[in-house]
């Protein structure tokens, strides 16, 4: 997870990137994992994991398709929220064409999240898709849910909300993964930790974690092109 960043990011957050570039870059985003994720750990539940993992599951499931656990509504649709704050209309996220680097890393999720081996899907999609380069601190500095100073400072210094004026009452997806998403880190790790049991085992998820970001860099790098930047050899143009 440590490896899970991409040279790009800091042009992305930044303040140079237009309308136009970041319609690419969360419109791929969207297509690719946002929208469906909840059925992504819809699929692991259905090949029937321990009932503690069920739960787990199925707490997330429940939150990421209602979020009656934050503020009441999908995540999807607080995405989309925070998409018409950046002035985009909804229906230019309906019928995405997805870009070929893009297509295979959905193509993966797609299989790996049907596989019958639910400690690997449940690895690719809780801890690589769902985390950050960030988990490390994250697990060695546990807090269940940040105090509402903290969110506030998140939403007034967000990319976003600083560079291209999107209003903090747009932000209510940021707003609500910081009230929740602590918990599901803990969780992603303890049900993978707990059963991957074999040395081969082990491997095996570390090898599909491997591809996955291997998957999502190549997908990173086909959105970077896609909006016109380039890699330097310092790393970020």
């Amino acid at each position: 997870m440590a490896q899970k960043h991409h040279w790009a990011w800091p042009q992305f957050v930044g303040p140079s990137m237009s309308k136009s570039q970041l319609k690419i870059h969360y419109q791929q985003e969207y297509a690719v994992y946002v929208r469906d994720f909840p059925v992504f750990l819809a699929r692991i539940h259905g090949h029937n994991p321990p009932l503690e993992v069920r739960k787990m599951l199925a707490e997330n499931i429940y939150e990421e398709d209602t979020g009656m656990l934050s503020l009441g509504t999908s995540h999807p649709e607080l995405f989309m929220r925070m998409m018409e704050g950046l002035g985009f209309r909804l229906r230019e996220f309906e019928n995405i064409q997805l870009l070929p680097a893009t297509r295979r890393y959905r193509a993966w999720l797609d299989r790996i999240s049907s596989s019958s081996d639910w400690v690997l899907a449940a690895a690719v999609l809780t801890i690589f898709v769902e985390g950050s380069v960030n988990d490390r601190q994250e697990l060695l500095h546990p807090v269940k849910s940040k105090a509402p100073l903290h969110i506030y400072e998140k939403i007034k210094y967000h990319p976003l909300v600083q560079y291209q004026g999107v209003s903090p009452q747009a932000m209510d997806l940021i707003r609500a993964h910081q009230m929740v998403e602590a918990g599901h880190r803990h969780d992603a790790y303890a049900m993978v930790v707990h059963y991957a049991g074999t040395r081969s085992h082990q491997e095996e998820i570390l090898g599909a974690i491997k591809k996955a970001l291997n998957l999502w860099l190549r997908y990173r790098d086909g959105v970077a092109r896609a909006c016109g930047l380039t890699k330097n050899e310092s790393g970020i143009r």
